[in-house]
């Protein structure tokens, strides 16, 4: 069998590898029912889905009847750029709040883009500052630390 579509084949394998991620790390918890849903009852069948989904994706890639596609190189700046404002982001959460580590996390990782503009990164982080406002501040009243600790909130 040869890979048709490299692009589908390995996209497809990552899926299934962080479905079976977090699957697993739910299988840890207690499952519960579809009725009475305990804490592992989300993450398992989540990563369930995002298996299969990741099943029919790459065995889409071995279909004879799909265009030929090779995979790109890894550009390892840009996934470092990414990753790196995720962990700049938990680092950054306590000491500095929300807002201000929410806008580090959008101008770090917008300079991963190609189509990187000053402009469209404010937008961005104003627009996902007051989303993340809305819902989890105002919508589900989480306590969140909205400004660093030396502001007050």
């Amino acid at each position: 069998m040869r890979i048709k579509n490299e692009k589908d084949f390995w996209a497809g394998v990552l899926f299934v590898a962080f479905g079976a991620f977090f699957a697993g790390f739910g299988l840890q918890y207690r499952i519960g029912t579809a009725a009475k849903m305990g804490p592992g009852y989300f993450p398992t069948a989540l990563g369930v889905i995002v298996i299969l989904l990741g099943i029919i994706t790459s065995v889409s890639g071995l279909s004879a009847k799909v265009n030929a596609e090779k995979a790109d190189k890894s550009n390892w700046p840009t996934l470092l750029l990414i990753l790196g404002s995720i962990v700049l982001f938990a680092l950054l959460f306590r000491p500095l709040g929300l807002i201000v580590s929410l806008f580090v996390l959008v101008a770090t990782s917008s300079y991963a883009s190609h189509e990187f503009s000053w402009e469209t990164t404010l937008i961005n982080a104003g627009v996902l500052i007051m989303m993340c406002l809305v819902v989890f501040v105002w919508g589900l009243k989480l306590q969140f630390q909205l400004w660093p600790s030396f502001i007050g909130n």
